[in-house]
């Protein structure tokens, strides 16, 4: 097996562009797949006042709710800075998450909130958490994570939204975002020193140079072993959810080998460099036709028939109507699975 930089969904079932649940049985969804990072059983340590996941290794708050207020983004950092200065809980290694760190407690198969099932936290706000990551497409915003229903978009930064620290280095599961400046409230550059800013603290696996291989059956990722199409537009125009998943399996049918699949929502994520906007993609990537919205495998469990779907100029994962023709199609495959086609 090769290694795999993002997680496993949390995904379980399958759902026509009605919402109605149907079988995953050659459905091209999410769930008929086994991808990404598996969870482990249980998914939680409980220790007093922290939770370790033993997917990521991280150690969060068991409260998701210690400021008990919202903060504004600078006055967040600054809570943190001061959970260290008083060592809460015995610590003094408290961050705020960065935006791979927040999203990678989330599943998709829940809402209200969007964790996973018999979680041990307490005090869950079923709203947005702020992340130590900047918006690149606009500084004077950072990156929020919703618990309601899992969407991450961007707000400024002197809106007040809630804390959920989180510590520990992990076990090199969940990547980096890319993040390498910091930026005050008004967005200008600024000195990361002390900053708590994700891109003082880079936390998560490191990229490999290159990140990307152009192969002759697409371009290999060698952060997630994920095997892409190196032309990014499928479908050639915006097309329904149904048609997305169509258009790929038809792929397969051309003798292109079976293994090529419609991205579940966390394979996307992952293409993303949070230092990058427009699109929201590491410099020097391979691919060709890169457009602005794709459709994931993935539905979205709030309401189901609406699917999740990358926002590459912005580097958001948010939601769409399964049934309105508006966003494209891209093309992914596990190398293991694609090389074992060809064997």
């Amino acid at each position: 097996m090769t290694s795999q930089h993002y997680l496993h969904t949390g995904q379980r079932t399958c759902h026509a562009d009605d919402g109605r649940e149907v079988p995953c049985e050659g459905s091209g969804q999410d769930a008929s797949f086994a991808v990404g990072t598996p969870w482990p059983e249980p998914r939680f340590d409980l220790h007093s006042d922290e939770v370790m996941d033993r997917l990521t290794g991280l150690i969060w708050c068991r409260s998701a709710n210690l400021a008990e207020f919202p903060l504004a983004w600078q006055e967040a950092l600054d809570f943190v800075a001061t959970m260290n200065r008083e060592q809460r809980f015995g610590q003094r290694d408290w961050r705020m998450p960065n935006r791979r760190e927040l999203r990678s407690l989330l599943s998709l198969q829940a809402k209200l909130p969007a964790l996973p099932e018999q979680h041990p936290f307490i005090e869950v706000f079923n709203g947005w958490y702020w992340t130590s990551t900047t918006a690149a497409i606009s500084p004077a915003h950072a990156w929020y994570v919703a618990l309601d229903g899992a969407r991450m978009f961007y707000g400024g930064k002197d809106q007040s939204f809630m804390l959920w620290p989180v510590r520990g280095e992990g076990l090199g599961v969940v990547p980096r975002t890319g993040q390498s400046l910091c930026y005050d409230a008004a967005g200008k550059v600024t000195s990361c020193a002390g900053s708590g800013q994700d891109g003082e603290r880079r936390i998560g696996a490191p990229w490999p140079q290159p990140r990307f291989e152009t192969l002759r059956t697409g371009v290999l990722d060698h952060l997630t072993s994920l095997l892409w199409r190196s032309s990014a537009n499928l479908s050639l125009q915006p097309v329904v959810w149904r048609k997305a998943l169509a258009v790929v399996a038809k792929l397969n049918q051309k003798g292109e080998g079976s293994a090529w699949r419609l991205p579940t929502i966390n394979e996307l994520e992952a293409l993303v460099d949070c230092a990058a906007h427009s699109p929201a993609l590491p410099s020097g990537h391979p691919f060709a036709d890169v457009q602005d919205i794709y459709w994931s495998s993935s539905t979205s469990m709030f309401e189901p028939d609406w699917a999740w779907a990358l926002y590459l100029e912005k580097g958001a994962t948010g939601v769409g109507q399964k049934r309105s023709a508006q966003f494209s199609v891209w093309a992914v495959a596990t190398l293991d699975q694609m090389t074992a086609d060809q064997t």
